[in-house]
């Protein structure tokens, strides 16, 4: 096997079978991109995250954090698409962090990751709930509770997860294509027309003092969160077509792509409002119990009330398309960990489809044990568990952006299979650097995401620490049982 290029070893037949790998050549770019861009769930990052960034944290000045977050992203992305022409592995941050610093804080940053990845899916989960339960009531006349649509689709997204990703990106690709377009349709015309009541004011969105108002790291969380997913490029090298060139492509589109269209859509948002009445109104909606309308009023004030229909209908399936792959995303590390040695065989098995199966059910059971205190509890799925577990999966997924950074910087010092100063070194240390501030930033004002609860904020945060020494620990526990293809 190539030393560097982890997870695809041949059978011992010598025939090229591979027992333990993914279905190889299944994705060429399209593909990749349309599990990016439905783990980014568009419609969500737009009528979910930005009312709430708009009230509680730099009101008119979100798109600029939007721009800010892609910038620090995207420098980020240079190293990460660097290490990916070295590295190709079903568990991405798993194997790029060990490759660099070591396989066991490699397993830390692997723990960090499945954090991050559970704690969004969980998010999604709660809005989803509460916006299908909304659907039901106000078009069957039926009131079904958030959680019991929750439980319903944890079993859907199972089985279309256990069925192998062809699949899921046919589906996946109807329900993307469906909100970008009436997205973007709705940001081009108000572009067009000179903006809202008070034009299209850029100074109000992108200028110094709308970027510094009020709490602009809880805007620079929710736009980091609308980016999750883009990392999921290098999880699906495995089963890419020419993974070298497929991975670096998609990663660049979609980074450069969703950046633009989150900065473009809020802007034009705000511009339909008024600068100077978007966060009131925004505040007002969520009082209200639907944050949504501060997004679909203006839509349907521009293209007709058929769009607010639509539109709570698209939420539903940017939802369930998000869910799912990050679903996709889970099983992923949890197999690699387990083809690695690290957690137990059982996880690593395959089914007919080529999909890790065992892997799949047991992250689904961790989204259930995640999302029942909440609807035990009678909490408020948007207020609490979207929310919360949002800003915990921003914190655990920039940490993890964090080590990758100094790891690609340490990987190329060391091996030198690529000298190109740029990708290796000057990109990853301002990668590393935007990102220490924008975590520092974050935390400076996550209080402000549960209402000045800093019991609460201390308890959301501490999983982090906990997970990544679990994950040291582990690794060194079971050194001795890990496979000789587990990163290092």
């Amino acid at each position: 096997m190539d030393t560097q290029t982890v997870g695809g070893q041949a059978g011992p037949s010598g025939t090229g079978e591979r027992p333990h790998a993914l279905k190889r050549d299944t994705l060429g770019v399209i593909g990749v991109l349309f599990f990016v861009f439905s783990a980014q769930a568009p419609l969500t990052g737009i009528a979910g995250a930005s009312p709430i960034a708009v009230a509680i944290g730099n009101g008119t000045g979100v798109p600029a954090a939007y721009l800010t977050a892609g910038l620090i992203v995207l420098l980020f992305s240079v190293g990460y698409v660097a290490m990916s022409r070295h590295v190709v592995h079903a568990g991405a941050f798993y194997a790029y962090v060990g490759k660099g610093l070591g396989r066991t804080t490699g397993i830390g940053g692997a723990m960090v990751a499945l954090l991050a990845y559970c704690a969004i899916q969980a998010a999604m989960y709660g809005l989803y709930g509460a916006s299908v339960s909304a659907l039901l009531e106000a078009y069957l006349g039926i009131a079904v509770p958030w959680w019991v649509c929750v439980l319903v689709t944890m079993a859907v997204i199972q089985v279309l997860g256990a069925l192998g990703v062809e699949i899921g990106a046919r589906v996946l690709a109807v329900l993307v294509l469906a909100e970008f377009s009436l997205l973007l349709a709705f940001a081009v015309v108000t572009f067009f027309r000179g903006g809202g009541p008070e034009g299209l004011a850029p100074l109000a969105s992108f200028g110094p003092e709308a970027v510094l108002s009020g709490a602009p790291g809880v805007a620079v969380m929710f736009a980091v969160a609308s980016m999750f997913g883009f990392e999921a490029t290098a999880i699906y090298g495995e089963e890419a077509r020419q993974p070298h060139r497929t991975i670096p492509r998609a990663t660049y589109t979609a980074v450069i792509g969703i950046t633009a269209f989150f900065a473009f859509v809020t802007w034009m948002n705000v511009s339909a409002h008024g600068p100077s009445h978007a966060a009131a109104q925004a505040g007002a909606a969520l009082e209200g119990g639907d944050g949504t309308a501060y997004v679909f009023g203006p839509i349907a004030n521009l293209l007709g009330g058929w769009t607010t229909d639509v539109l709570q209908i698209l939420l539903c399936t940017s939802l369930f398309a998000g869910m799912l792959a990050f679903h996709n995303s889970v099983t992923r590390y949890f197999f690699s960990l387990s083809r690695d040695g690290v957690l137990p065989a059982v996880l690593g098995r395959l089914n007919r489809h080529h999909s890790p199966a065992p892997a799949g059910a047991l992250q689904t059971l961790i989204a259930l044990v995640l999302v029942a205190p909440f609807a035990l509890g009678g909490q408020d799925p948007v207020l609490t568990l979207f929310s919360w577990f949002s800003g915990l999966a921003v914190l655990s997924m920039m940490l993890l952006y964090l080590l990758t950074s100094i790891s690609v910087f340490v990987f190329f010092r060391r091996e030198r299979l690529d000298t190109r100063v740029w990708h290796t070194a000057v990109a990853p240390i301002l990668g590393a650097l935007g990102l220490a501030s924008a975590i520092a930033l974050i935390l400076a004002n996550f209080t402000t995401l549960i209402d000045g609860d800093t019991t609460t904020a201390i308890r959301l945060v501490l999983p982090i620490p906990v997970l990544f020494a679990a994950g040291v620990v582990l690794a060194r526990v079971r050194k001795d049982v890990l496979s000789p293809h587990t990163v290092a």
